[in-house]
């Protein structure tokens, strides 16, 4: 049994990817840096991770992603410039990118599955618990995801992962965990499947992409076997550590948003502008314009 604390200081995200679904955009620029209006993708999710409480954000890149770390660092020239143009406002949200969190970046050098991208983090996480957060998945919350998997992480010092529930025909695009549900919102995983049938589906709870694990995750990752196209699979070590140790399902509040698909992205990008003061008319404008025919 691996020897918990309970104050999650690290997040890992998985940024590997080549993003083939969104060519020919992710020919050159990383699918992460891909703008929700105007803000990358890969920040809504380092935002949302600083915001539930963590320090050290771990991303899993491969080559030709420089632009994500370069995002999250400081660009004197452009700063310099903003400020002599006396564009403060915009110097200043240039600079909080800069301050948001401390970056520590590991290469995937074989893309050998999201398991694998995990395992790639253990030797800056080591022996504590931390939280895997997803590019993919957009979850807009007034609680951020993460942090109400860290609240039940912290309270049942057990692994929590994240689930929705989804319609009986679409199970079969996601992990589907199984057990005996504890409480409305939680659940004792005893089963998870990746994919299934709908007929082999032990639920509708989906896993969409937020995990806090406890460190024992990295031994089971190392003992799955990989599976289909030589990937380590996530779902597939935690399998293995439900069988070891207590792994929870919360069915978090918010929003989910799979950004990983083209309407999907639509789908965020309408959601967001429409959030924005300063473009929810213009965007209302449009969408009549366009719905209109005119």
């Amino acid at each position: 049994m691996a020897t918990h604390s309970s104050k999650i200081r690290k997040a890992v995200i998985p940024a590997a990817g080549l993003g083939t679904r969104f060519l020919p955009a992710t020919k050159a620029v990383p699918k992460e840096m891909i703008p929700i209006v105007d803000v990358p993708m890969i920040q809504h999710i380092v935002e949302e991770a600083v915001r539930a409480g963590i320090e050290d954000v771990i991303l899993i890149t491969a080559r030709h992603k420089e632009a994500i770390e370069n995002h999250f660092d400081y660009n004197y020239e452009l700063e310099d410039t903003l400020d002599k143009k006396h564009k403060q406002e915009l110097a200043d949200v240039s600079r909080a990118i800069g301050k948001m969190c401390n970056l520590i970046s590991i290469r995937q050098k074989n893309p050998m599955g999201l398991g694998h991208a995990v395992l790639c983090a253990e030797p800056v996480v080591g022996n504590e618990p931390f939280a895997v957060l997803l590019g993919d998945d957009l979850i807009d919350s007034r609680v951020p995801c993460t942090r109400q998997l860290v609240e039940i992480y912290e309270r049942e010092h057990a692994s929590v992962v994240g689930v929705m529930e989804v319609p009986k025909d679409e199970v079969s695009k996601y992990g589907i965990v199984g057990g005996k549900m504890l409480d409305p919102r939680t659940m004792h995983v005893d089963r998870l499947v990746e994919k299934p049938a709908p007929k082999d589906a032990p639920s509708r709870f989906a896993i969409p992409g937020r995990y806090v694990l406890s460190p024992a995750i990295f031994q089971c990752l190392k003992e799955t076997r990989p599976g289909k196209g030589g990937e380590i699979q996530l779902t597939d070590g935690l399998q293995l550590l439900a069988e070891r140790e207590k792994l929870l399902a919360y069915q978090f509040e918010g929003t989910r948003y799979d950004t990983g698909d083209r309407l999907g992205f639509i789908d965020a990008t309408l959601a967001f502008a429409l959030r924005r003061p300063e473009l929810a008319e213009g965007v209302r404008q449009i969408m009549t314009k366009h719905l209109s025919g005119k």
